[in-house]
C-alpha cells in the first residue's frame, strides 16, 4: 500500500519545500527545454516567496528584540538628561545668584568710594521675622568700633542706623521700620520734613512738608543733618504721592526708599561719624 505523501504527518512544511524543491532541480535540469521555461520562472519565484515567508518570523523577532533594547536605551538616556539637565539648571541659577550679589558688592565699594568719609563694610548674618519690625544683624561690634547710633548704609543711600552693640556682632533698625524717622530735605528745594516708617520696605510718609513747599513727584530727600545723628548729604526716599488738601497747613508726601532694603547682604557703616564721648 502506498502511503500518501502530505496527509497528517508532523513535517508536512519541510516535505512540501523538499518536493518543490525537486520539481525546481527537475526544472533546471531541463531549462534548455522552450516549453518548460515558463513553469521554470514560476517555481524560481514561487520557491522565493515561500523562503520569505519562512524567514519572515525570525527577521520580525530580530527587528523586535531590536526595537525594544533601542526604546530602552532611549529612556535610560532621556532619564538621564533630565538629570543633567536638573543639576546645570540649579548650577545657572546659583550662578546667577552669585553673579548679582558681586554686582550689588561692586555697586557698595564704588559708592563708598564716593563719600568722602571713611566707611567700614559689614555682613548681614540675620533679619528679623516680624513683618512689622525691621530689623537686621551684622558681623560687627564693639571689637571693630561700631556703636548705637552709627549711620547704616547701601550702595544707593541711607538704610537704617545701629540700636543695639555686642562684642562681634549688632543689630540695626531700618528706615522703613514703624518707629524710626529721620530728618530730610528736598534735594532740589531745600524744603524739610521728616521721613517716618511705615513697616512697608517700599513707602515712607514725610510728614511736616509745607504746603507751600516747592515740592514735586520724583523729587530726592537726603538727610538734612539736623539732630546730629545722621551726616548730611545721604539720598533717603524719591517722592512718589503729593495730596494737597485745602485748608491744610502741609502736605501730605509719600516716598520710596532709595536704598534695596531687601536685598544684597553688605551695608556700609559710617566710622567716622562717632559722636564726642559715645564709646
Amino acid at each position: 500500500m502506498i502511503k500518501p505523501l502530505f496527509l497528517k504527518e508532523k513535517h508536512v512544511g519541510w516535505r512540501a519545500a523538499l518536493g518543490i524543491g525537486c520539481c525546481l532541480l527537475l526544472l533546471f535540469y531541463v531549462r534548455d527545454h522552450p516549453a518548460l521555461e515558463a513553469p521554470r520562472q514560476f517555481a524560481v519565484d514561487t520557491a522565493a516567496v515561500i523562503y520569505r515567508v519562512a524567514a519572515a518570523p525570525k527577521s520580525a523577532f530580530i527587528g523586535l528584540g531590536d526595537f525594544f533594547q533601542t526604546h530602552s536605551a532611549l529612556r535610560a538616556d532621556k532619564a538621564r538628561l533630565e538629570q543633567e539637565n536638573l543639576v546645570l539648571k540649579g548650577q545657572t541659577q546659583k550662578l546667577a545668584a552669585v553673579l548679582a550679589e558681586n554686582g550689588r558688592y561692586r555697586a557698595l565699594l564704588r559708592s563708598a568710594e564716593t563719600l568722602e568719609r571713611e566707611v567700614m563694610v559689614a555682613e548681614i548674618i540675620a533679619m528679623t521675622a516680624a513683618p512689622s519690625r525691621h530689623e537686621l544683624v551684622i558681623d560687627k561690634g564693639s571689637a571693630d568700633a561700631v556703636y548705637v547710633g552709627q549711620p547704616l548704609l547701601g550702595a544707593d543711600g541711607l538704610m537704617g542706623q545701629v540700636i543695639r552693640v555686642g562684642q562681634y556682632s549688632s543689630q540695626a533698625l531700618l528706615i522703613t521700620d514703624a518707629t524710626h524717622a529721620v530728618p530730610v530735605q528736598v534735594l532740589r528745594s531745600g524744603g524739610r520734613g521728616l521721613a517716618e516708617g511705615t513697616g512697608a520696605l517700599n513707602r515712607l510718609v514725610v510728614r511736616h512738608i509745607a504746603a507751600t513747599t516747592d515740592i514735586k513727584e520724583g523729587d530726592t530727600l537726603v538727610t538734612s543733618g539736623l539732630g546730629g545723628l545722621f551726616p548730611a548729604g545721604y539720598p533717603v526716599a524719591t517722592i512718589t504721592t503729593i495730596i494737597k488738601q485745602p485748608g491744610s497747613s502741609f502736605s501730605q508726601v509719600i516716598a520710596v526708599p532709595t536704598a534695596s532694603l531687601d536685598r544684597g547682604r553688605h551695608v556700609m557703616l559710617a566710622i567716622d561719624l562717632m559722636p564726642a564721648g559715645s564709646q
